[in-house]
């Protein structure tokens, strides 16, 4: 025992009886009927204490707690503490002076409570003594541990069906996130089969029969219908020469109106 290990009460029952018990004769266990139970042979309070991996149960007066017996327990189940055959409230402990003598008694409790405290409160020591010598014996051959195997066996496939996991997530009825529209203001789209508002030149056709020139265009708002437009006419064989009446009349006036074109020549 360590001295720098420091003792720790598991258990303490007010009232405790110890009794003479017979020599057992036979391999069969103790029997508390055979005990003479209506005559303890001291009766006072019971603590059991923990010293490292050692049990102690003491039996210690009710007033003063001067220690009457102990019985140092160092595995359980086992010869240190014995149950009787006959009652779930009747163990036999072996006690020891410190002086190397040893001598078996018989306990009991008058609560059946009591006892079975008494019985847990060893069996919850020693689970943990058990605890303690596993972790160690891990600490010191860490390699020797069972080792967690997440790797595929021989032979192994696993399957994921993604088509469900699209269906999920286009689901009818889950609902979509709105695009947040900009300054209040929603964008209307475009109409279908709208046309553009860009006025194409229109061909040139051929000469017509009063020798003007006729373009034709679909204006962008009719609908696809065609309006002309007009041409100057070419000047005739007798007034080529534009520049060289304008200087043979300084005094007429130079701009003359074509009726009938809409243009105006110079």
């Amino acid at each position: 025992m360590e001295e720098g290990e420091y003792e720790s009460v598991l258990c303490v029952k007010p009232e405790v009886h110890v009794y003479r018990i017979p020599p057992r004769a036979t391999n069969r266990g103790y029997r508390a009927a055979e005990w003479q139970l209506d005559q303890p042979s001291w009766s006072g309070r019971l603590r059991i204490t923990a010293k490292g991996q050692v049990a102690y149960i003491k039996l210690e007066d009710r007033t003063s707690g001067e220690l009457f017996a102990q019985a140092p327990v160092d595995q359980f189940p086992g010869t240190a503490v014995e149950s009787v055959t006959d009652s779930s409230r009747y163990f036999v402990i072996r006690i020891e002076d410190g002086n190397g003598r040893r001598a078996f008694i018989g306990i009991g409790f008058g609560d059946r409570g009591d006892a079975f405290d008494f019985n847990v409160a060893l069996q919850d020591h020693f689970k943990w003594v058990r605890q303690q010598c596993e972790f160690a014996k891990q600490a010191q051959n860490p390699d020797q541990g069972p080792k967690l195997d997440l790797g595929f066996k021989e032979g192994q496939t696993i399957k994921l069906n993604i088509a469900n996991m699209k269906k999920k997530e286009g689901a009818a009825g889950s609902p979509r996130a709105r695009p947040a529209s900009t300054g209040g203001l929603n964008l209307l789209p475009p109409p279908p089969g709208g046309k553009s508002s860009i006025l194409i030149p229109p061909p040139v056709e051929q000469l017509s029969g009063g020798g003007s020139l006729v373009q034709t265009a679909v204006a962008p708002s009719s609908g696809g219908a065609t309006m002309s437009w007009p041409q100057p006419k070419p000047a005739t064989t007798a007034t080529t020469d534009i520049w060289g009446d304008f200087t043979k009349s300084t005094g007429s006036t130079s701009s003359q109106t074509q009726p009938g074109t809409g243009w105006v020549q110079f």
